[in-house]
């Protein structure tokens, strides 16, 4: 471990300095990405009464179906899914009614137009509203604000919610693309992650990250430094940006490697703050994680 972090300390790079890393081509346009499989989004939500909600929303897809999960804190009898085991939604829209310890919920969902790229959630055409108790919880999709003139009460509460963290999980080579933006006011960007090996010449493999086409990370002899962080700045935010290949290499065919993208706010000096944010109550503003899980199946 002495190793993996020894050359990879903690750096911090501006935004100014991201386009003078590399001036080469942060992938091959004939490398052929991995497959999004997998993308669960967790939502905090403040309620009237100050009190506060975990909602998890996993969209899911495989070769044989597609599905939809949404549950409640960490009480997994609350989680409703929509299919899971179905090629295509037989219900495409509908509702349903959840009891919580404290609270009712009612999740109103339409995707009888949603449209899909090559992941398994839909870029429009749809949305779900979640009702807790008499307040609008959550409210997603395209679709979600004209959804809820129709289906909701006048005057009800929208209730305050944020994204907390996004994982996204793939399968495939070792070629990762996704689009994130870091923070509400910020513009989406698109991220690349791409491991090159002995297959394409090189001795030792090397791992590169790419934000808007930018190499911000090159981390050459990569089964020795298989763990590291590195920071960044992105829209004028502090990013930390950690990976974790170990079981690339030392579990093949059944381990994950992990990249996380977390933003630090001015009051937060610590890397990585999971724990607390599934236990505790977030105090500070503008942070966002992104968690990519990449199963190699070369």
């Amino acid at each position: 471990m002495a190793s993996c972090f020894s050359e990879y300390a903690t750096q911090v790079i501006s935004d100014a300095s991201c386009s003078t890393v590399t001036n080469h081509s942060c992938i091959s346009p004939s490398l052929i990405p991995s497959v999004q499989i997998a993308v669960t989004c967790l939502y905090k939500t403040i309620l009237s009464d100050h009190s506060s909600l975990l909602i998890t929303v996993t969209w899911c897809k495989n070769n044989l179906s597609q599905g939809l999960s949404i549950s409640f804190g960490d009480d997994s009898a609350t989680t409703f899914k929509l299919n899971p085991n179905s090629r295509l939604f037989r219900r495409k829209k509908g509702s349903k009614w959840i009891d919580l310890r404290n609270s009712k919920c009612e999740i109103i969902w339409d995707l009888s137009t949603a449209q899909y790229k090559t992941g398994p959630e839909p870029v429009q055409g749809y949305y779900i509203l979640i009702m807790v108790d008499s307040e609008l919880g959550l409210v997603l999709g395209d679709m979600a604000k004209e959804a809820a003139s129709r289906k909701v009460k006048n005057g009800t509460h929208l209730a305050e919610f944020t994204l907390v963290s996004r994982k996204e999980h793939y399968s495939g080579n070792t070629y990762y693309s996704t689009k994130a933006k870091f923070c509400e006011t910020g513009i989406s960007h698109d991220i690349v992650i791409r491991c090159s090996g002995d297959h394409e010449g090189l001795k030792c493999p090397v791992l590169s990250v790419c934000i808007d086409k930018k190499m911000v990370l090159r981390v050459k002899r990569l089964h020795l430094n298989f763990r590291g962080n590195q920071s960044i700045f992105v829209d004028g935010l502090m990013v930390d940006l950690f990976w974790d290949v170990h079981d690339w290499f030392f579990s093949p065919g059944s381990g994950y490697a992990v990249f996380m993208f977390k933003t630090r706010s001015g009051r937060d000096r610590r890397l990585w703050l999971e724990e607390r944010l599934m236990h505790k109550d977030v105090q500070e503003e503008n942070e966002f994680c992104l968690l990519i899980y990449a199963c190699n199946r070369r």
